[in-house]
């Protein structure tokens, strides 16, 4: 299929390419690369029965070609699409109506099996494309969400400026030593554990577009991807992680079950997850990584303090950041707020805490090398740098300040979960504390701001209003190196119109305005 002559002229180009057909989308691929006409950005989205269920956003060296492998019967995976579809490969002379939703006007249809090219012709109303937006914006907060961010809209051409009240990036939670990733797992497939794995698994390949994750010179980012282990609490936990075991046909390089035997060396007296992909990293190289990546289109405003927003009279001029001194800092028609637990008027009324987490730093000889992080009521890392991190704690209070009982906690965990009550007894005092914004579902939220009053008779997200042009990427909890990557892929398709990489459940599962939703719902 030659599809020169049907995108020359536009901004961007969708396709639907069916069943995945290797040979077809590298000749796509190949045409595209070669045509100086070409549209600014490429999209081939193709169903696939191989790999774990869902939709699964694939990177390419070139960052204005995107590759989404939709994993799901034909009808069920349109469903939950959301794209304006250019051009289509399907057999069969009726365009299926679940493919139909998602149809530009004159769309180009391809039949492979009779060869047949043609336009999809309706009479419904299609609402027109929305406007290109002015690729400038305001990214607030350096620490991983607003790094993705920047990563994630410089990709895409924009000029971005990114602001952090503290004196460089990483200095939240962010700045912690090391952070694990790891997928959740559930019997029921649940909205989380399909999140979860779509966020690690898109993270896993993002990090190697980034320069991959090792020790020593060789790797843009520290850390390693050792596996995890994740212990069964008791009899009756394990019981429950082998019901999903048996409840789903995991790939054994995504995750593995071992009931209780010698295998780990008596670390899983009830048996265990490993899961292969898993690991750990350090977050401020990870960051770092993200906005050597921007290159020129990012500026970088370090300690600005905290920061107000203000909005221009019309929707068209945009919005305008002032420092404590009320002067202006930067200004633009987008703003992604990415600030942690840092307030800001705008989005006060997102419902999230900040909880205080404690990691207790060791020397390396303290604790057994394992060559893996484990992990069951805390985590222990592997060593690096001569210093392995246990821990969290989850605080409710906003001590700043490191203390020996939650360093006393995360010993007590380590030892629990090592068979060894005797560790670390000499340890000092040392680690870090820092401050996680989390959810009241534990979800991230990724999306448009809801306006603070609401709308009487929205019943949905779509109806909700927005703060135009302002934009969320909060509440990560302890899981922002999982998180971070496709959330800021999620919202930067989002604003650009470009095809979600998440189904519509997923992307709504994570929209700021659900909360807004279920106030109502409790009022009424």
């Amino acid at each position: 299929m030659n599809w020169r002559p049907y995108w020359r002229g536009r901004e961007r180009f969708t396709v639907f390419a069916g069943a995945w057909n290797d040979d077809a989308v590298q000749a796509w691929l190949k045409q595209w690369r070669e045509d100086d006409q070409r549209p600014r950005r490429l999209h081939i989205i193709a169903l696939t029965a191989d790999g774990l269920p869902g939709f699964r956003r694939l990177l390419q060296p070139d960052a204005a070609v995107t590759v989404d492998l939709l994993h799901a019967p034909l009808d069920a995976a349109l469903a939950r699409l959301q794209a304006r579809i250019d051009g289509a490969v399907f057999d069969g002379a009726i365009v299926p109506p679940s493919l139909a939703r998602l149809l530009e006007r004159d769309a180009v249809l391809f039949d492979p099996a009779t060869g047949a090219i043609g336009r999809y012709a309706t009479r419904k109303p299609i609402a027109p494309p929305p406007p290109a937006p002015q690729r400038t914006a305001i990214v607030i907060g350096a620490g991983l969400a607003g790094a993705a961010a920047c990563e994630r809209l410089c990709a895409r051409g924009w000029h971005v400026t990114l602001l952090e009240r503290h004196p460089a990036a990483a200095m939240e939670a962010s700045g912690n030593l090391a952070g694990i990733s790891m997928p959740l797992l559930s019997k029921d497939d649940n909205i989380t554990s399909r999140l979860t794995r779509a966020a690690f698994l898109f993270a896993r390949d993002y990090w190697r577009t980034l320069g991959g994750v090792g020790i020593g010179a060789g790797a843009a980012i520290e850390g390693q991807n050792c596996g995890v282990l994740l212990a069964a609490r008791d009899p009756a936990h394990a019981r429950q992680q082998r019901a999903i075991a048996a409840a789903q046909a995991l790939p054994l390089d995504y995750a593995q079950w071992f009931d209780a035997d010698n295998r780990f060396g008596g670390l899983a007296p009830h048996g265990a997850w490993l899961f292969p992909g898993g690991g750990w990293m350090r977050p401020g190289s990870a960051i770092a990584a993200m906005l050597d990546a921007c290159g020129p289109r990012l500026q970088m405003r370090f300690g600005v303090g905290d920061v107000t927003l203000q909005r221009g009279a019309a929707d068209a001029d945009g919005w305008t950041a002032r420092g404590a001194d009320g002067q202006r800092i930067a200004a633009a028609p987008t703003v992604i707020v990415a600030s942690g637990g840092a307030a800001i008027a705008q989005t006060a009324a997102l419902p999230f805490e900040r909880v205080r987490g404690q990691v207790t730093h060791l020397a390396a000889g303290a604790a057994p090398e394992l060559g893996y992080v484990l992990c069951r009521e805390a985590y222990l890392t592997p060593a690096a740098g001569g210093m392995r991190s246990a821990g969290a704690t989850y605080d409710s209070d906003a001590d700043p300040a490191l203390r020996m009982a939650s360093q006393q906690q995360n010993l007590d965990n380590m030892r629990s979960m090592l068979a060894d009550p005797s560790l670390a007894h000499a340890a000092p005092l040392a680690g870090r504390v820092g401050f996680r914004a989390v959810a009241p579902d534990r979800l991230p939220m990724v999306g448009a701001v809801p306006e603070p009053a609401f709308e009487i008779g929205a019943e949905r997200l779509r109806e909700l209003p927005r703060q135009p042009g302002l934009y969320a990427l909060l509440a990560y909890a302890s899981r922002g190196l999982i998180w971070a990557p496709l959330a800021a892929e999620l919202l930067a398709a989002a604003i650009e119109g470009e095809p979600l990489p998440l189904e519509s459940d997923l992307a709504a599962a994570l929209d700021p305005g659900r909360f807004v939703l279920r106030a109502r719902r409790t009022r009424t």
